[in-house]
């Protein structure tokens, strides 16, 4: 029975159309809102689905370099034709289609092979009992439907080792891939210890190329948050950083000015050194000026001294000669007073 299930799609641009006339399909029972699947089951659907719309970027880019688009559903039911009974698989993905907008048209509310013009990429069976013939009679179903990659996940190993089995179509038939990666759709599965929505378990997940899972809105939220909080703790430590620097060009800033100032100082006192030194050179060749009119005084003083001392020299020598003189003139005179008195003259004119 088939499942009522909310499907999503991201729409980057319109499908293909097949070129087919539309076929009625008011007959149709698209669903019957029965439920099917456990708790895991659901669960494990979930982390197929969400993770696909959430944080996956799409399928590698067209040959032109254009985003494609493509539809990932649980529990939708597949329809090649009018006729023939649908298939449920559990998960698929399905490249270059997209959802009508009116989802709720009889038309649009499943997967209608003619409406979306080719087959799902990839179909995933998750096996939880023995009787949905997931490695028969569904295998080949899905090989006559062209679905080109087949997994079959087997969580509690009903069907022994390996319990995650991955096919490629090859002509009619499927064969086992090596490694569980597919080229054209850019993704590819894995298994992964670990807790979802609570539960800690061993869960089927898409990967990239890198062999990393592909985030649930979760992790992503979850991610962005670190990544959010490293920004922030980035953004104080380059703000402190900026802190630092700020106040390092303040006090460079500050030592650049005390320096020029203590350079300006020290010009104003080179200055006034020179000044000084001018006037103490001034006032030295003032000094060597008097000093040398001092000595030119000094020498004229001792020219006059020595002129005077040359004069009262010339004075004695014609008083000593006058001295002489007044002698010599004594003694004549006394001489002659002698010849008078010795002739009986009185000298002194006395009878």
């Amino acid at each position: 029975m088939l499942a009522r299930m909310n499907v999503a799609a991201k729409v980057l641009h319109s499908p293909a159309t097949v070129g087919l006339e539309p076929f009625d399909v008011s007959a149709i029972v698209t669903e019957d809102d029965t439920p099917v699947d456990n708790f895991t089951s659901e669960k494990q659907q979930r982390l197929l689905t969400e993770p696909i719309y959430t944080s996956w970027s799409g399928p590698p880019p067209d040959a032109n370099g254009q985003p494609r688009t493509f539809v990932a559903a649980a529990n939708v039911g597949m329809f090649s034709t009018p006729k023939e009974p649908p298939i449920v698989p559990d998960v698929f993905l399905s490249l270059d289609v997209a959802l009508a907008d009116d989802l709720w048209k009889k038309e649009h509310r499943t997967y209608f092979f003619w409406e979306m013009g080719k087959p799902p990429d990839v179909v995933i069976e998750v096996i939880s009992n023995r009787e949905g013939a997931e490695l028969s009679r569904k295998k080949q179903r899905y090989a006559q439907l062209k679905v080109k990659h087949y997994v079959v996940w087997d969580p509690q190993g009903l069907y022994g080792d390996p319990m995650l089995r991955v096919f490629e179509l090859r002509g009619n038939r499927y064969v086992p891939m090596r490694r569980a990666f597919f080229p054209s759709v850019g993704l590819g599965v894995a298994l992964w210890d670990g807790v979802y929505e609570g539960f800690r378990d061993v869960w089927l997940r898409w990967t990239y190329p890198d062999g990393s899972m592909v985030a649930t809105g979760l992790e992503s939220a979850k991610v962005e948050r670190e990544r959010t909080k490293a920004a922030q703790e980035l953004a104080d430590v380059e703000r402190k950083l900026a802190d630092v620097e700020r106040g390092r060009a303040e006090e460079e800033r500050g030592r650049t000015k005390a320096a020029q100032e203590l350079a300006k100082a020290a010009q104003e006192l080179a200055d006034v050194e020179r000044k000084r030194a001018e006037e103490e050179r001034g006032r030295t060749k003032a000094a060597q000026g008097r000093a040398e009119e001092a000595q030119e005084l000094a020498d004229v003083e001792r020219k006059r001294a020595e002129e005077e001392r040359g004069r009262t020299k010339a004075a004695q020598e014609v008083a000593e000669v006058e001295r002489d003189r007044a002698k010599a003139a004594q003694a004549r005179a006394e001489q002659l007073a002698a010849k008078l008195r010795a002739l009986g003259v009185d000298p002194s004119g006395d009878s």
